[in-house]
């Protein structure tokens, strides 16, 4: 394997930034350092690949997207949105639906690398693993041109990250819950990416600033299809047959909250005077239901837009932050009025 500007970087005791902002001809680069990458590119006998559009070679205009499943709501909203950004910054995309597998992921990273593509997104914290060698995959990329993370935070120089305070959020919905009188509350959740797990820590920590205790029975993990809806709204169903009673539940994505009004539904449980119920994403199913669904919006249009320009601003040479953080707003409809003081218990 040839010399990458990672190698350059370090041989030169300057950042891969550094290096991009020489290769792309920027003039945020003193001379001084400006020469000493160019002369240690020399004297490897470095020849810049497509990333080095600043020296008069042509660039693909093409940007790789890792997608972990397509059918996802989320994750398909959020391919659009990338989409649609790169084509306005006029870059072009090649897609890959990886799936789950570590392997898979490493795989479709290494066909996008060969297609010379001049960034990579990874769309969805289903690419940071919990293992650090199954994260090797996305270091190596890294060294040889940006990439970029959706709603995942990944500390390596030339990874950018961009994603929602999951765990801020989701202690605030919890909060509100809480206050507006509902204690015994049933936390749903279907994945164990870094996202679901920075909104489970935000719901045991909303329980803790209210004074409840936070108890394990409560917090039920769903391992089915989440295209199987029926499936969910049995899964609810057998944690009340279990004995678990609860007057909120909380979910982790919206299609789980809409499992729970469904079960609500077909029980006679009216929502919300006796069931209240929040969602995650703010997606359309929040408006396909009645009462509309209490959301929280995790801000993925805003997340990919920052995402798609903190990208051209890193291809084209330019100074930018490597984290972007925002934060998610409850947004409030008919699933979470306060609990009636008569409604049964």
């Amino acid at each position: 394997m040839g010399l990458t500007i990672y190698d350059i970087s370090e041989q030169a005791g300057v950042s891969i930034a550094t290096v991009s902002r020489v290769l792309n001809n920027s003039s945020n680069v003193s001379d001084k350092t400006r020469q000493k990458v160019l002369d240690v590119m020399e004297a490897s006998g470095y020849t810049p690949n497509i990333f080095a559009r600043g020296l008069g070679l042509d660039t693909m205009k093409t940007i790789g997207i890792l997608c972990a499943d397509s059918s996802d709501l989320y994750l398909a909203k959020a391919v659009y949105y990338l989409e649609q950004l790169l084509r306005k910054n006029s870059y072009d995309t090649i897609l890959c639906c990886t799936g789950f597998d570590p392997e898979h992921k490493k795989n479709s990273m290494e066909l996008l690398l060969s297609k010379r593509v001049d960034g990579i997104i990874l769309c969805g914290s289903n690419f940071l693993h919990d293992k650090n060698k199954d994260n090797e995959y996305i270091r190596q990329a890294a060294k040889q041109l940006p990439v970029m993370m959706l709603n995942a935070d990944y500390d390596y120089e030339n990874v950018y990250s961009c994603f929602c305070d999951d765990r801020r959020s989701m202690a605030n919905a919890t909060k509100t819950m809480i206050r507006s009188g509902h204690t015994d509350i049933l936390y749903l959740y279907n994945s164990h990416t870094s996202s679901s797990m920075r909104k489970l820590d935000g719901f045991t920590a909303g329980l803790e600033a209210e004074g409840l205790p936070v108890i394990k029975e409560y917090q039920r993990y769903y391992s089915g299809s989440h295209e199987d809806f029926d499936e969910m709204v049995a899964f609810i169903n057998n944690l009340v047959q279990e004995g678990l009673k609860f007057n909120g539940i909380i979910a982790a994505d919206d299609t789980l909250a809409l499992a729970a009004i469904k079960y609500a539904h077909n029980t006679g449980i009216s929502v919300p005077e006796e069931l209240s119920v929040i969602g995650y994403n703010n997606s359309l199913l929040a408006k396909c239901c009645n009462p509309e669904l209490t959301s929280v919006d995790n801000q993925l249009e805003t997340l990919c837009k920052t995402l798609v320009h903190t990208l051209i601003n890193v291809l084209n040479g330019e100074s930018t932050p490597q984290k972007s953080i925002f934060f998610g707003d409850l947004i409030e409809r008919g699933t979470t009025e306060p609990k009636s003081p008569n409604a049964q218990q």
